[in-house]
């Protein structure tokens, strides 16, 4: 029993999916718009500017913590922000960086010390009620938010989400089933908070995508929980009324737990396609692992990816924290639109312009909601290799609608 965390910690558990969740040349243009119309209309948020003045940018970083993993994410969130902003040849970006620790009160405050010394945007907070918090208290002085989050609960009015969400890897990873006819879709999730979020990610999805739901099993994060709905799972499997088992299984001990027992019990890929919500090939051990051979999970753009962290670990001396990606887009996306010349390049029309942007793991819209779209890759392991299925969409046509 040891092996299953009973719950995740506190702080992680509004981040959700740690990413799902980058040549100096390339991203001095990573983030170009590449033109066109604005998203559908609606409420107005944040300031015009005068693109040829600096650009007051405030980064909330979770430093402060004692934490060495939040520590090391704080500062790689910081120097990937300072990355893009010295890459914004023609914009100015005025980065200011505050430690807001972890808690909501903190981000809060910090948030306000911001605004008081003309911060004109607000990258962050990580949490996922800070990012709420502060979007409550940014809207009253008409600042907009791009927080490091991917709960799209928090997501709205002048609150947009970066990190790339349940919803938007269970769309791609239903979609490309649709393709592969992989129509009947049996989802099983975890009991605790981020497993029925995302259950219910992968439910929307289904509906989305015009495939089948064929079943729900939810299960408690321990052996036991997990050896008490394997006999379900395997007598829909083996009747022939399912195609795929869409699993929220973390990438802890439960997927490889869970994972082990199906295929003990002949569930497997590709004969009944296993399918992840999480990274499957991280860490880089379960590459290894045979139950989770042939499974789909969705991946960022590996190449943009790659070049970013080669180069921050040449600036930096060490490899960047995951999540790191997620400030330069923020930074870059930013840079790309007053660089264009933009007036409203802060506001909400000029952040949501349909034509979205290149970022670190390939393109990005932030949509009217407040949530992302992000291109992902469809991947699987073979031979012990990652191996990409379906490349990530190049440019925002690749998104749909």
């Amino acid at each position: 029993m040891s092996a299953f965390a009973t719950t995740r910690p506190a702080g992680l558990r509004h981040v959700l999916l740690k990413a799902a969740t980058v040549v100096s040349a390339l991203f001095l243009a990573a983030c170009e718009p590449t033109g066109g119309t604005t998203q559908a209309s609606g409420p107005e948020t944040g300031p015009l500017i005068d693109p040829s003045e600096p650009v007051r940018v405030a980064l909330l970083a979770p430093g402060g913590t004692g934490s060495d993993d939040l520590e090391w994410l704080a500062r790689s969130l910081k120097n990937a922000a300072r990355m893009a902003a010295a890459d914004a040849q023609g914009a100015t970006i005025d980065l200011r960086v505050y430690d807001s620790g972890a808690s909501t009160e903190s981000a809060v405050a910090q948030a306000n010390a911001a605004a008081d010394a003309g911060a004109q945007i607000v990258l962050g907070p990580l949490f996922a009620e800070g990012a709420n918090a502060v979007g409550n208290a940014m809207k009253a002085r008409n600042i907009n938010v791009l927080t490091f989050s991917n709960n799209t609960q928090v997501a709205g009015g002048n609150v947009f989400i970066l990190g790339n969400s349940f919803e938007n890897v269970a769309d791609r990873l239903v979609g490309y089933g649709m393709t592969q006819n992989k129509r009947n879709v049996l989802v099983v999730a975890e009991n605790d908070v981020a497993g029925q979020l995302g259950g219910r990610a992968i439910e929307a999805a289904i509906a989305r995508n015009g495939a089948r739901m064929a079943g729900r099993v939810d299960h408690p994060v321990s052996i036991t929980g997990v050896d008490g709905v394997v006999p379900r799972i395997t007598q829909a499997a083996t009747s022939g009324s399912i195609d795929a088992v869409f699993m929220t299984a973390n990438n802890q001990a439960v997927l490889p737990y869970l994972t082990e027992q199906l295929a003990a019990a002949g569930v497997r890929s590709p004969g009944t396609q296993m399918i992840g919500l999480t990274r499957w090939d991280q860490p880089s051990s379960r590459l290894g692992m045979p139950q989770l051979a042939e499974g789909w999970f969705a991946i960022p753009d590996q190449t943009l990816q790659r070049q970013f962290e080669a180069r921050y670990a040449g600036a930096y001396g060490e490899a960047p924290h995951q999540l790191a990606s997620l400030a330069y887009d923020g930074v870059a996306a930013i840079s790309s639109l007053v660089r264009n010349g933009q007036r409203n390049a802060l506001t909400t029309t000029g952040l949501t312009q349909r034509a979205g942007f290149n970022g670190v793991g390939g393109v990005f819209r932030l949509q009217r909601d407040g949530t992302v779209q992000r291109g992902l890759a469809v991947a699987t392991i073979r031979g012990g290799q990652l191996v990409v299925l379906d490349p990530a969409p190049r440019n925002s046509r690749g998104l749909g609608s």
